[in-house]
């Protein structure tokens, strides 16, 4: 079956291959490259991609598409700044000054399909930020990293094929919850007492993501500060898919605590407030200072007004013209806090993208 996906890529077309049909895209694989398409499989004009009429494969969904419109955003290989030095574990500690990476969205495109599972590309993401120079401390993640049945066998394994993506990292990853660590649907809520209760995916998310890490609630906060004592951080991660007056308690407190920098990371956005967790949580960061919120929940990469931004497209199916790749928070020398994003397929960074912020959240150039 073709399906038309285009305009993935975000650029001219044949940015990377000339113009000619042997060219790369990420995942995608012009009408001249050998792949994993079966499309036009006994049918006359295949062409060597396996599909035809001058679409290319997506070889981690084996479905052809309309030919991409180029490789990546515009922009060049980022300059992040110097190297972070410190120690940061699961309980945090302390660093030169803050460079993290962010990683959003992971899953196959249906359910229980966990042979469709995108292991290319959440590998060549965690490959690429182990390989980036300077290297991250350490990694968030947004949230959503199965697509499986809320009492299936299938969340464990999913979690597996992410995990050993991110073992090619060999900092600290911090991860979020995601509705899909709970039924699926948005408005679900998990946990000991909750409408949707205790799920297969609850469980292997609470054993699997955050065991490494000693967490044993979906929610908690991580507390990074300056090796000189210069500036204080904390990160705090909201559950809106478990949520309970528990987390609201400690939320309130915990936004309290005055840091330097605040980044809020929670799986979905302000707009997406069918979540039981997200109104009551934006009640609550409009009356703390905060530098950012870093939400996922919707496969693409933007910053829209206001403090918050979207980092979704870790290899779950894209939404829009925009490609996979990670986050670059960099805090600069006059302590702005930069957000950068990298095409994990050229890795380059969009410059149409950039911006930085204070740590109260105000823009600055």
């Amino acid at each position: 079956m073709c399906v038309p996906r285009g305009d993935v890529c975000s650029s001219s077309p044949g940015a990377q291959d000339g113009g000619n049909a042997s060219g790369t895209c990420g995942t995608l694989v012009g009408p001249d490259v050998t792949s994993n398409c079966t499309s036009c499989t006994g049918k006359k004009n295949c062409q060597t991609n396996g599909c035809f009429g001058g679409w290319w494969c997506d070889t981690a969904t084996k479905r052809c598409q309309a030919p991409p419109s180029g490789c990546g955003p515009t922009g060049a290989p980022l300059d992040a700044g110097a190297p972070a030095t410190g120690t940061v574990t699961g309980n945090g500690g302390s660093l030169s000054r803050l460079l993290f990476a962010v990683v959003g969205d992971t899953r196959p495109p249906s359910i229980n399909d966990t042979a469709a599972y995108p292991s290319t590309i959440i590998d060549k993401i965690y490959g690429d930020i182990q390989a980036f120079t300077p290297r991250p401390a350490f990694v968030v993640s947004t949230g959503d990293y199965m697509f499986a049945s809320s009492f299936s066998a299938e969340s464990g394994p999913q979690l597996d094929k992410y995990l050993a993506a991110r073992a090619k990292f060999d900092g600290p990853l911090f991860p979020a919850m995601g509705n899909h660590e709970c039924t699926g649907g948005t408005t679900s809520n998990c946990g000991p007492g909750a409408p949707d209760g205790v799920t297969n995916n609850f469980t292997s998310f609470l054993n699997k993501m955050l065991g490494p890490i000693g967490k044993p609630d979906p929610y908690y906060v991580i507390n990074i500060n300056a090796t000189d004592h210069s500036w204080t951080a904390k990160f705090v991660f909201i559950a809106a898919n478990a949520w309970s007056t528990a987390q609201e308690s400690w939320l309130n407190t915990t936004l309290a605590q005055n840091t330097t920098y605040t980044f809020v990371i929670r799986h979905e956005s302000r707009m997406a407030n069918t979540a039981p967790g997200v109104k009551p949580s934006e009640q609550i960061m409009a009356q703390h200072p905060y530098t950012l919120a870093i939400v996922g929940h919707t496969h693409t990469y933007e910053h829209p007004s206001g403090r918050e931004v979207i980092i979704g497209n870790g290899g779950a199916p894209l939404t829009g013209g925009k490609n996979y790749g990670f986050g670059v928070f960099s805090q600069r020398p006059d302590g702005a806090i930069q957000v950068d994003m990298v095409d994990y397929a050229s890795g380059s960074s969009d410059m149409q993208f950039r911006f930085a912020v204070k740590p109260d959240g105000s823009p600055t150039p």
